[in-house]
């Protein structure tokens, strides 16, 4: 570890910068699902092997990756929103990189990357998203058929929103809607045992984009050869920095 990964602390959230042997002058920000952290000297992305696989495989390709806490399951809060802007621009002022940078999200981690893409788009490059949450509403409504995962989501929701479990049980949470972007967004799509299944959330997604004129890409795949999905990853990336 030493000497590849910076860790640091930015307000109440830990962070941390994983530096390229062989820099290329991109970035790449990750955005984790629900097990994500980022804690003093390790992370989730540092610790799972196949997630770590991915990030080995994107620093020998010299990407400057960084990745957040972020308030752990924040579920795409306005707090962990703003955040997230505001270590884009943390981490472009420290480091020496392309002013536009990569997303990678996990699960979860789409919901903050959808805003990012709505609303911050002049520091994005492009989007690689893996068995995205995009829906919040329907995820939601898809948990009360489990007691206790209904009861988990609504701690987890009434903390990141600042409301209370009351509150959470009644709120209106986010749904997809289409909105015209310029920028590249390709989704890797698990066809067994996704979380957030395709039909409630990536093809949703897919078929607003397409109608606001904004094709996503969907590769799908049975997660069996692991490497091939990443070194897929890798060449999305490469393909959208011709123009800088």
């Amino acid at each position: 570890m030493g000497l590849t990964e910076r860790y640091f602390q930015m307000g109440s959230e830990q962070n941390v910068i994983h530096l390229p042997y062989r820099p290329n002058g991109f970035g790449i920000f990750i955005l984790g699902d629900r097990t994500h952290f980022v804690g003093d000297e390790t992370s989730f992305w540092l610790q799972h092997y196949g997630r770590n696989q991915l990030l080995n495989m994107l620093r020998e390709e010299g990407y400057t990756i960084f990745n957040s806490n972020l308030y752990g399951r924040h579920w795409g809060a306005e707090k962990a929103v703003t955040y997230a802007k505001q270590l884009i621009h943390f981490v472009l002022k420290q480091e020496i990189l392309n002013q536009k940078i990569h997303i990678l999200a996990d699960g979860m981690g789409a919901l903050v990357a959808d805003e990012l893409l709505r609303f911050s788009p002049d520091h994005i490059r492009s989007a690689a998203m893996l068995n995205p949450c995009l829906d919040l509403q329907a995820h939601y409504e898809s948990e009360k058929e489990n007691k206790f995962f209904y009861k988990q989501f609504l701690k987890e929701a009434a903390e990141s929103y600042g409301i209370t479990e009351k509150e959470a049980a009644e709120r209106s949470y986010k749904t997809i809607k289409g909105y015209p972007s310029r920028l590249p967004v390709h989704i890797w799509q698990r066809m067994t045992g996704a979380p957030y299944p395709y039909s409630m959330h990536a093809g949703v997604y897919k078929d607003m984009q397409k109608k606001a004129g904004c094709p996503v890409d969907i590769t799908f795949h049975l997660f069996e050869h692991p490497t091939r999905i990443y070194t897929s990853i890798c060449n999305f990336f490469h393909r959208h920095e011709k123009e800088l």
